[in-house]
């Protein structure tokens, strides 16, 4: 057994387990990332490793950057190990395939060291700074799409004076001796991304260091557009606030935000994953990653101050992402929720559990992809969409990934009003019924009343935690309370053809149980 770290590779004896072909000692950072988790380490940080062990020089080699408490131990993680960690993709027969990736060069957890993050952010050798922070990172309302400026962490970065952190940066800070009888206060240092991004782009313009590309890797429709749109809103404010030169045109100028497509299923990593790697793999990893084997990443390809070749990774580099991000937003992620709060409800644990069960599988597969999302899909060059589809209800069956529904519940109030929500609205506009669509988002509110149907209780993990469930604990006075929510639903709630079937569906939930609705529902149809 061996602690993971570079010094340790040598040992590595598992004939199974691939490592790093090129020279860790070598890896120069070319992309910072914000929001290191399981799924960037799975997806975006694997393509840069499978360049760097086709030969390519590792001059694009990942600074992790972590903002969240939480994210301390990843920190905590990663550094002892090098960057290093253990991928373990598994397919749906069982098998495996395992390899150490090398990608990630450094990571930063900004509390400890803001002054570092924003060095690393305006060294001139990054040049692109990569996203996953959640659709809940962009800080916006996803019904009407303004940047949300007053959430109390931007509205701190907006009003701090970041000057001082800056002559700080330059040894110029503290000014005077230690004889003075006052001391200034403190350099500020922005605390979110938006504030590290824009600060880091003011510096870079300050010191005519060419800006980077900022590339966004969530689950959110356009998500180079919304990145565009709120890192520009959030620049305004602070154009407007600090009195300065205008910043913001200098973004929309020189930033390029290129659009992308992300894809692959990775669970959160269990006490079982990290047992599995020190048995079979002879390695002590602090944290693991195990995911599927399915992996696409769809990019637009502009990218001014030059990218990795990621296509030689596997990537697909286009012109136009949206027919794909569109494709995987309403089919595979909306299908997640279909299953996410009825699995729940019926009381499986697992995704893999919850497409056995045949009822919740036609009510996804049938219903909700073939009669709701597949019309809002359009044409998505050189994918079979029938064969997509059957591939989905595969992967959601891999029995080895283990993915759990309590993760496809969570974050409710980012995930629905951004995937399904627009699905819903264009089908309202083209006449369609979204039947199937109001039982999902009924689910939903009936998951968030906190209990199942067997008096279980689960926890509602979601940043409106308080708001979604003080909605649902009105259901018995209001039933389309829950729907009421306008930052969540706009006004789907004035709209008979959904209003009605959600209420239907909610009662009978309620009433009757989940088994109920999805007899009526797959009965009816």
């Amino acid at each position: 057994m061996i602690t993971l770290s570079s010094a340790a590779l040598p040992q590595v004896e598992s004939p199974d387990l691939q490592t790093p072909d090129y020279d860790l000692a070598g890896r120069q950072v070319g992309i910072v990332h914000f929001g290191v988790g399981g799924f960037h380490r799975a997806h975006q940080a694997l393509y840069l490793d499978r360049l760097f062990n086709a030969g390519h020089p590792p001059q694009w080699a990942v600074c992790g950057v972590g903002l969240m408490p939480g994210d301390a131990a990843m920190r905590d993680a990663l550094t002892p190990q090098d960057g290093l960690y253990t991928l373990v993709a598994k397919a749906p027969d069982g098998t495996r395939e395992a390899r150490v990736v090398g990608s990630i060069a450094e990571y930063l957890y900004a509390p400890d060291d803001p002054a570092a993050v924003l060095e690393r952010l305006t060294d001139p050798a990054v040049r692109i700074v990569s996203l996953t922070v959640t659709e809940g990172g962009y800080n916006y309302n996803p019904s009407t799409g303004e940047f949300q400026h007053s959430t109390p962490a931007i509205a701190a970065d907006l009003t701090a004076d970041f000057s001082r952190a800056e002559l700080q940066s330059q040894g110029v800070w503290p000014r005077g001796g230690p004889d003075q009888e006052t001391v200034e206060a403190p350099p500020q240092f922005p605390a979110t991304m938006f504030g590290f991004v824009v600060e880091a782009l003011r510096r870079r313009r300050a010191q005519g260091i060419p800006a980077f590309t900022v590339l966004s890797c969530d689950n959110v429709r356009g998500n180079g557009d919304l990145a565009r749109r709120v890192i520009t809103a959030y620049a305004e404010r602070k154009d407007n606030q600090s009195h300065e030169e205008q910043l913001a045109g200098w973004i929309a100028e020189h930033v390029a935000f290129p659009n992308t497509m992300v894809d692959r299923i990775t669970p959160v990593t269990s006490e079982e994953d990290r047992a599995m790697v020190r048995r079979d793999y002879g390695i002590d990893d602090a944290w693991p990653v195990v995911s599927e084997d399915f992996l696409q990443w769809v990019v637009e390809d502009h990218f001014p101050a030059g990218r990795p070749a990621f296509e030689e990774a596997g990537a697909q580099l286009v012109a136009d992402v949206e027919p794909y991000e569109l494709m995987k937003l309403r089919l595979l992620n909306c299908s997640h929720q279909a299953i996410a709060y009825l699995g729940l409800l019926l009381g499986y644990t697992y995704a893999h559990e919850a497409v056995q069960d045949e009822q919740l599988a036609g009510f996804t597969r049938r219903h909700y992809m073939d009669g709701e999302a597949s019309p809002t899909v359009p044409e998505v060059p050189g994918i079979d969409l029938e064969a997509y589809k059957d591939q989905l209800m595969a992967r959601f069956g891999n029995e080895y990934v283990r993915d759990t529904l309590a993760r496809l519940a969570a974050e409710s109030s980012d995930r629905i009003p951004t995937w399904l929500v627009p699905v819903i609205r264009e089908n309202l506009v083209a006449g369609r019924d979204v039947s199937v669509s109001a039982a999902i988002v009924a689910s939903w509110a009936r998951y968030a009343e906190g209990s199942g149907e067997k008096g279980e209780q689960w926890p509602v993990v979601d940043r409106l935690r308080e708001q979604v469930m003080a909605a649902a604990a009105r259901h018995d006075e209001d039933i389309l309370a829950f729907l009421r929510d306008q930052e969540l639903f706009g006004d789907l709630v004035e709209h008979r053809a959904f209003a009605e079937p959600y209420e239907k569906a909610l009662v009978t939930l309620r009433e009757q149980g989940a088994r109920a609705l999805l007899d009526n529902m797959v009965t009816e149809r």
